[in-house]
């Protein structure tokens, strides 16, 4: 793939001038990945965050999007993508925690999403599996959110367990100005084309390595690659042979690019090198 093909002025200005790796140092690398979806505040790394984050780098990750889930997390999500290099941050506030949604919330969401370093709007769906809460209130929650990125021309990561239907009617009511991606996909093929056709990305995780993933992998095989973006959903979905284990970002440069590279039929660097763009895509 020609340089050309990279968008370096998003880099540029993403990381800073002064930034050591907006220097050159990830010029210099052959493959580069972008873990559009992480929790790397999640308690499980309060012992070895920092260590985590080196084995990300050295792994050619050199990206991370830290997805907020609850208006706890604001805070500590500020913090923590401010203080560290190629990490950067959404807000939101995940179907599980609706109930907590009204005006005050909205008002915080939307000021924190002027914050250092974030460049969208999540993580934000609906989860039928759970019901933590009630499935009108995540409703409402979730579509009053869209219309906030909407407004800000944030794209959006979309959380949609065994919600499909109504997901997708609340993305048709509010396609204009949508941008986004349907985060953790465990769908079939003909359930993500209609994501691909409201103009959304779809984001292979760990989940895709497993053994009865046949129809997940099947949708990683026939989709337009160009709407292909990687993801870990770190501390969860650990990939096999480290399924049931912490997740890390490191992991979807050594296991999930090789299986998605393999079904698609390419070399892994190629495949890196797409989704890179892709992921560049989404955050322009």
């Amino acid at each position: 793939m020609p340089a050309a093909f990279f968008n370096y002025s998003i880099i540029n200005a993403l990381w800073g001038e002064k930034d050591e790796i907006a220097q050159g140092l990830w010029y210099d690398r052959f493959m580069k990945l972008f873990d559009t979806h992480c929790h790397l505040l999640d308690a499980r790394y309060n012992e070895d965050r920092d260590a985590v984050l080196a084995r990300m780098r050295a792994a050619g990750v050199l990206l991370a999007l830290e997805a907020c889930t609850e208006l706890d997390d604001i805070p500590g999500l500020l913090a923590l993508v401010r203080e560290t290099e190629g990490l950067y941050g959404s807000i939101g506030v995940h179907p599980h925690y609706a109930s907590s949604w009204d005006a005050a919330a909205a008002q915080t969401v939307d000021g924190a999403l002027g914050g250092e370093k974030i460049i969208a709007l999540g993580e934000v769906g609906l989860d039928y599996h759970y019901d933590f809460s009630a499935r009108d209130v995540q409703r409402a929650c979730f579509a009053e959110q869209l219309e906030i990125a909407a407004a800000r021309g944030l794209p959006v990561l979309i959380h949609n367990r065994e919600a499909h239907g109504d997901v997708m009617d609340i993305l048709r009511a509010h396609r204009k100005g949508l941008r986004g991606v349907m985060h953790c996909f465990s769908g079939s093929y003909e359930t993500a084309r209609d994501c691909v056709d409201l103009g959304l990305y779809i984001a292979f995780g760990g989940s895709m390595t497993f053994k009865n993933a046949v129809n997940l992998r099947d949708a990683a095989k026939r989709l337009p690659l160009e709407r292909i973006l990687l993801e870990t959903d770190c501390p969860y979905m650990a990939p096999t042979p480290l399924r049931g284990q912490r997740n890390e970002p490191a992991y979807m440069a050594q296991y999930t690019l090789g299986v998605l590279a393999e079904v698609r039929g390419m070399d892994a660097e190629e495949v890196a090198d797409r989704v890179w763009g892709n992921s560049l895509a989404l955050i322009s």
